[in-house]
């Protein structure tokens, strides 16, 4: 099993982190942990350079930070991904919220953050995982980002945790991978996505700590519940958990390039 979306950098895992690491080694082929925001940048790549292929790195920017960060803050933060080449696997996450971010002027400084960091990963030859969030209001975040995706010709791209049922299809023309996490095992939504994507392009994932298979804000998750996130696809798409398992490590490995050890 291979979790592509977790956040290992998080202070609630200070007092365990190795111990946490040492479990999922004995149940995991590969944890992809995310640093979204700068100040952790440093953690993530200690973490990795100490488990080489097995713990491999993504940074950038969440959308929901677009007001911490000054441009010059936001330039040294895309300098250090740059060099830090060799400890990412991938760029992000990065793309639109519009639930924490209401003003029109804030969205589109979103957008061309959004933007830049599609450059930076293609200019460094990376993927880059899309975050994409809907504010309940008029303005519909995945029709802006598809159009930013699609001017951008963005190729590489894994939507995390993606839950627009209309756009499947056109993701996948386009040749978009989607990972899933544990909001399938309780959202009809989420599961008619699963039971549509094809199983070539879909990946597992936990946003741990967040995201616990319960889904109770007060347990921490890790990311060793992946496992849960397969049964239920196996479940949706009537197919045993170990093919599950299998391509979408495949997938995993295909799409970052990850050298395993």
């Amino acid at each position: 099993m291979i979790d592509t979306h977790c956040h290992l950098e998080q202070s609630v895992y200070d007092e365990d982190r190795e111990d946490l690491i040492a479990k999922c080694r004995k149940q995991m082929s590969a944890v992809i942990t995310d640093a979204p925001d700068p100040q952790h940048f440093g953690i993530t790549f200690d973490m990795v350079s100490k488990h080489p292929g097995f713990l491999f790195a993504m940074g950038g920017i969440h959308p929901e930070y677009v007001d911490k960060f000054t441009d010059n803050a936001v330039d040294e933060a895309f300098n250090t991904l740059r060099e830090n080449r060799h400890n990412l696997v991938g760029i992000g996450e990065t793309g639109l919220d519009y639930a924490y971010i209401r003003g029109e002027a804030e969205r589109e400084e979103q957008r061309r953050l959004f933007t830049r960091f599609i450059d930076l990963g293609r200019e460094l030859g990376l993927p880059i995982v899309a975050h994409l969030r809907n504010g309940g209001d008029e303005t519909d975040v995945f029709d802006d980002a598809f159009e930013i995706l699609r001017g951008k010709d963005a190729r590489r791209v894994q939507l995390h945790m993606f839950g627009c049922r209309r756009l499947v299809d056109e993701a996948i023309g386009l040749g978009y991978y989607i990972s899933m996490n544990a909001i399938v095992l309780h959202s009809k939504t989420y599961q008619k996505v699963v039971r549509d994507v094809p199983l070539e392009r879909l990946m597992l994932e936990t946003d741990a700590p967040w995201l616990h298979p319960t889904l109770d804000k007060e347990k921490r998750n890790d990311p060793t519940h992946v496992r849960e996130v397969a049964e239920k696809i196996a479940e949706i798409k009537k197919i045993p958990v170990e093919k599950v398992i299998d391509s979408t490590s495949r997938n995993a490995v295909d799409f970052y390039d990850l050298k395993l050890r």
